[in-house]
Formats: structure tokens, C-alpha cells, sequence
């Protein structure tokens, strides 16, 4: 990136509050969708939310601190990792809703339900295999549908917060 035709890269710290301040307005849309607009979201849907939040917190703490040295690849490591889970977990809700109908899994209890009767690892191994709820599209945005958007944008994220991080100073 470019600053005032010169060709010296943004500073690390606008970059992670950049990351932060966009990871802050996908959570904010996910809850406009769910309060305003009646989207509910399903088990996947959650995790995803998790990671965007996990993503944010990272690029928050990275702008705050911002280290030098070795101290920034460790972001650079702790945010590809967020984004690496929640492109995972956004990319097995895109594979689900692409299953042929009647190869969707029957809907599951509410996560609240699992949560409380079983342990986590358990509701996390339930969550990923998807449900009923998880297949459905009920939303779209050009075409693709909101897990495909949150893995564009994790992905992005997350390429550009490792590079900003991992590079030199």
C-alpha cells in the first residue's frame, strides 16, 4: 500500500485498527440481521461470529501494543489462525447449503440446549457436521450467501493482517 504516492507501506497500527474497525461493523451487520431483519442464526452461524469477534480482538490488541520484532509476527501467527478457523467453519456452512436436498442433516437441539447437556467438545464436533438450520439460504448479497461473505472477508482479513504483521519493519 501506498501512502501520498510514496512508496512507504501503511503503518502496522492503522492496519490492525482497520482490521479491528471492519471486524467490529461485520459483527454489528450480524446483529442488524438478526434483530431487524429476523435472520436467526444457526449453529454455524454463531462460530462464525466467534471467529469474526476472535479476528477483531486480535487486530485490537496487535494496535494497541503494537510491537516490533517478533512480537508482531506473533500477531501475524494469532490472526491467520482466527481467520484460518473462521473461513473453515464458513466454508463447511457453504457446503452444506451446496448438498443435494434430502442430503442436509436433520436439525439438531438449540446450541443452548447442547451447551448445557453436553460437553463442549462434543457440542463443537455437533455444531461442525451442520444441521437443517445450517443448509438453509435465507439471505443474499450478489448473489452469495452470507457464510460465502463472511469467508471472503475472513480470508482477507486475515491475508492482510498476517502479511502487515509479518513483514519487516
Amino acid at each position: 500500500m501506498v501512502v501520498g504516492g510514496s512508496a512507504r507501506p501503511l503503518p502496522r497500527r492503522r492496519i490492525n485498527a482497520a482490521g479491528f474497525l471492519l471486524c467490529a461493523g461485520l459483527i454489528v451487520y450480524a446483529l442488524y440481521s438478526q434483530f431487524h431483519l429476523g435472520l436467526d442464526p444457526c449453529p454455524l452461524c454463531i462460530f462464525q461470529r466467534i471467529g469474526i469477534a476472535a479476528l477483531g480482538v486480535v487486530f485490537l490488541i496487535a494496535a494497541l501494543h503494537n510491537p516490533r520484532g517478533w512480537g508482531a509476527r506473533v500477531y501475524a501467527v494469532l490472526i491467520a489462525i482466527a481467520a484460518l478457523a473462521t473461513v473453515g467453519v464458513a466454508a463447511r456452512q457453504l457446503y452444506i447449503q451446496h448438498l443435494p436436498p434430502g442430503a442436509i442433516p436433520s436439525c439438531g437441539a438449540p446450541l443452548s440446549m447442547m451447551l448445557k447437556w453436553m460437553p463442549l467438545t462434543a457440542v463443537i464436533r455437533r455444531v461442525l457436521t451442520g444441521s437443517g438450520e445450517c443448509g438453509v439460504v435465507d439471505w443474499t448479497f450478489l448473489g452469495l450467501a452470507m457464510p460465502a461473505w463472511v469467508l471472503i472477508w475472513a480470508a482477507s482479513l486475515g491475508t492482510a493482517g498476517a502479511i502487515a504483521n509479518g513483514r519487516r519493519a
